[in-house]
């Protein structure tokens, strides 16, 4: 028994030792609407964005959506723009459809294959992702919080993910 939870324990931490390291440069993402409008991550440069990588049927991303959609009717006209992306298991434009209408999310959310955001995120597909997770990009591109494998809290509390937000609005981006 013991074995067992030192193995897990290693294996947690060592997972979380191979966390890509922040800040970095954001790799190129699109995101896929059910409408299959696609947005370049890279064609929003200059604001400060937020990534919610969910599963439609989590209550913990059902409850960051509404979250982002409060904090974009906010801070959304100073340049802020979140975009949700639904990775979960046979995920469907019908499904993110249905996720926008019942959560109210008032922000792009698309979809993507769980390789797609496990290579964005830097993690092995080996790895047990819990969701949400959140990635922060500032104005100039470089992603400055990411959640870790286990998930991170502090990026699902909204006055902490407000401060971080608000200083990097005020952050020079020229």
């Amino acid at each position: 028994m013991r074995l067992a939870a030192f193995t897990a324990s290693l294996a947690l931490a060592i997972s979380a030792l191979a966390m890509p390291p922040v800040p970095r440069k954001s790799p190129e993402f699109t995101i896929v609407e059910p409408s299959c409008k696609q947005t370049l991550l890279s064609s929003l440069k200059g604001k400060v964005v937020v990534i919610e990588f969910l599963s439609t049927t989590c209550p913990h991303c059902q409850q960051a959506s509404m979250m982002f959609s409060r904090l974009y009717k906010e801070l959304g006209p100073r340049g802020f723009q979140p975009l949700g992306v639904a990775f979960n298991t046979g995920v469907t434009p019908a499904m993110v459809t249905g996720f926008v209408q019942q959560f109210g999310a008032t922000y792009p959310v698309g979809y993507s294959s769980a390789e797609t955001v496990y290579s964005y995120l830097g993690f092995s597909v080996m790895d047990r992702v819990m969701v949400p997770q959140i990635v922060v990009i500032d104005r100039k591109g470089m992603i400055r919080a990411q959640s870790p494998v286990a998930g991170e809290p502090n990026l699902q509390n909204e006055a902490y993910i407000r401060n971080l937000i608000e200083g990097l609005l005020k952050e020079n981006h020229k």
